[in-house]
């Protein structure tokens, strides 16, 4: 995985193996750092802080994958955990940012995204965000902080 941004509770990744391949938007992880099962765990800070760097990390992504010529729409948010819930450490929360291009062939625009199992081998040539898609993204974050409506989230 490729870090992207780091806040005080939460990790920012573009994962190595995407549930949306790059050219169809890409795909962006949330963790926080501690384990927790599900939102109705999180404290009041600490789900003030998600919701807030999911705005910020969602706009990021639009913009920056824009400029780096992948023609997203919109940003689809999603909290799952289905793939972990047999496993004995069980589900922990992590929210997805699936970018939704409008040129999509596979996860095609207006639709819900394909989500299989990972073993089905449906992600197998999935690119994941290169380099220079995070190194935008990144920066798009830095400039995002700056306006008025996030100088109070900086973190």
């Amino acid at each position: 995985m490729a870090l992207i941004y780091e806040s005080e509770n939460f990790i920012v990744e573009a994962l190595e193996k995407p549930h949306v391949c790059r050219t169809e938007g890409g795909h962006i992880k949330i963790t926080p750092k501690i384990r927790i099962c599900d939102r109705t765990k999180l404290n009041s800070k600490l789900a003030t802080e998600l919701m807030k760097l999911s705005m910020i990390i969602g706009e990021s992504m639009t913009i920056g994958m824009n400029n780096c010529g992948v023609d997203i729409g919109r940003i689809n948010y999603q909290d799952n955990g289905n793939w972990s819930v047999f496993k004995s450490e069980g589900p922990y929360l992590h929210l997805h940012l699936y970018g939704r291009a409008k040129s999509a062939k596979i996860n095609k625009y207006g639709n819900a995204i394909k989500a299989p199992h990972r073993k089905t081998g449906f992600y197998d040539d999935f690119k994941p965000l290169n380099e220079k898609d995070v190194k935008e993204i990144r920066r798009q974050i830095e400039l995002i902080l700056e306006r008025d409506k996030y100088k109070e989230w900086n973190y």
